[in-house]
């Protein structure tokens, strides 16, 4: 487009929602924006192309110093008139290589510019020649009707000079055009600093399990991802390796003082989320402690702390948080979890599961894969089994006619009515299965489940010598169930 046709333009260009921003909810949107794209303490900034100047305002009026150009004189005047008093010159000429002379910027910001360009990469060349060490260059562009720049090629052009791109989508956001909108437009970020090595924040979660549940805080007054769902986590500061960051986080909030070896490493999970730049998550699982109730200790950070069954999460989660303990419940130890731009922060029940499963190293011959037992009745067996396989930390994994299956790490517990049973009761007795035996995490935890087992279809054997039945040195608990079937929990 030439100068002519700008100068025609200008007298009806803010007729537009996005470029006159006359419309309240459109303003709010843009400043909100560019709150987000600039920095916190007053900046030098530099708008080219600045149109009517409508951007430079509020620009301005965030407290920014700002100098604004464009190769129309019509519009130049038009700009002039609206950021008078804000301290904001405006220059006439071409946002190719602005009469700025020596003086360097925090900010250049363009909008709809760099698509005109005849030279793009030279330009921004000259652009970045413009910034100081750290600035920032905010270029809003987008693909309308076949024409224009997509954030693809924009980003390449941009690759030889930073390492430091953040991509934002807009196109979603029809606050920001008056309307919706179904085209592509996006904003780049691109940070004026030499290639460096790549680094990425290391995370912790904790996966407090307390039998079958697990402890959720929900988000709220963090200006990310607030209302929805997330186990208690935080970042690794430094200094700190990854296991006493969890033990700080633990401690900040919920209250929990968690010894060390209380910790197991659950899951490591590498992440992307959308339109931002990788992390690394290390999830930890722990149990609870009747004696050290989680609470609250950031009700400005989180709205509520509550248990929710793994086996059947809630859906209004952070999508990052689901897909670990998805990840988790099913059995995995290491997950990539790449979101593209367009996904959301919110776990989407029905969208692309982006999560990949690494396999783990070592040798996996010898280790059980599962264990199966024939029960004579399946509905009896459900409700004795899923209580106590829950209450040691597994979680529901098959269901199917004649069987269920319960499952912790990589391994699994079935129990089936098979229609090709054959008469006659289980006899631990007879050459066979004897019993199953199960860890337990200390004496306290095994007197809560001796106390609670006979009201869920399990009784106490060997009641005279319990809990020493299987030797001085050995703290063990010798269930049977209606069928039969015996287990050992033993503790410590």
């Amino acid at each position: 487009m030439t100068t002519i046709d700008w100068d025609s333009a200008a007298d009806s260009f803010d007729e537009e929602p996005d470029h006159g921003l006359l419309d309240p909810v459109v303003r709010h949107a843009w400043a909100q924006r560019l709150e987000s794209w600039l920095p916190r303490e007053r900046a030098e900034v530099l708008d080219l192309g600045c149109g009517t100047g409508s951007l430079a305002l509020l620009v301005a009026g965030q407290g920014h110093r700002v100098t604004a150009v464009d190769r129309s004189p019509r519009m130049v005047e038009q700009a002039r008139a609206k950021l008078a008093g804000t301290g904001t010159g405006v220059l006439a000429g071409d946002a190719a290589a602005p009469p700025v002379g020596k003086q360097r910027f925090d900010v250049i910001l363009a909008r709809h510019v760099v698509w005109l360009l005849p030279d793009p990469a030279a330009v921004l060349r000259h652009w970045f020649g413009l910034l100081r060490p750290g600035g920032r260059l905010v270029l809003i562009e987008g693909v309308w009707n076949g024409v224009g720049l997509s954030a693809g090629q924009l980003t390449a052009l941009l690759a030889p000079l930073t390492e430091r791109i953040h991509h934002e989508r807009l196109s979603g956001d029809r606050d920001l055009w008056g309307k919706d909108v179904d085209d592509e437009r996006y904003a780049l970020v691109a940070r004026a600093e030499p290639p460096r090595r790549h680094t990425e924040v290391v995370d912790v979660h904790l996966i407090l399990r307390r039998g079958s549940d697990v402890l959720l805080a929900r988000r709220a007054g963090t200006g990310y991802a607030d209302g929805l769902l997330h186990a208690p986590s935080g970042h690794v500061e430094d200094g700190e390796d990854v296991r006493e960051g969890m033990i700080r986080e633990a401690a900040e909030e919920t209250g929990i003082a968690l010894d060390p070896e209380e910790l197991r490493v659950a899951l490591v999970m590498q992440h992307r989320g959308p339109g931002g730049t990788p992390r690394t998550g290390w999830f930890f699982e722990a149990e609870y402690d009747p004696a050290r109730p989680p609470y609250n200790r950031e009700p400005d950070k989180c709205s509520e702390l509550a248990w929710f069954p793994l086996a059947a999460l809630p859906d209004d989660m952070v999508a990052y948080c689901r897909a670990g303990l998805d990840g988790y419940r099913a059995g995995e130890r290491f997950l990539l979890h790449w979101h593209e731009d367009g996904d959301t922060v919110a776990y989407e029940p029905r969208g692309p599961r982006r999560a990949v499963p690494l396999q783990s190293g070592g040798v996996r011959t010898g280790r059980v894969h599962h264990i199966e037992l024939w029960v004579p009745d399946l509905a009896a067996a459900e409700t004795g089994w899923g209580w106590l396989l829950g209450e040691l930390g597994h979680v529901p994994y098959q269901r199917w006619a004649h069987g269920r299956s319960w499952r912790r790490g990589d391994s699994y517990v079935v129990i089936e009515q098979s229609p090709d049973l054959v008469p006659g009761a289980h006899e631990r007795c007879r050459p066979g299965l004897n019993h199953l035996a199960f860890h337990v995490a200390d004496r306290a935890a095994l007197d809560a489940l001796v106390a609670r087992a006979p009201e869920n279809g399990w009784r106490l054997l060997f009641t005279d010598r319990h809990p020493r039945a299987g030797g001085d040195g050995h703290v063990a608990a010798y269930l049977e169930d209606a069928a039969g079937y015996e287990v050992e929990l033993v503790a410590g």
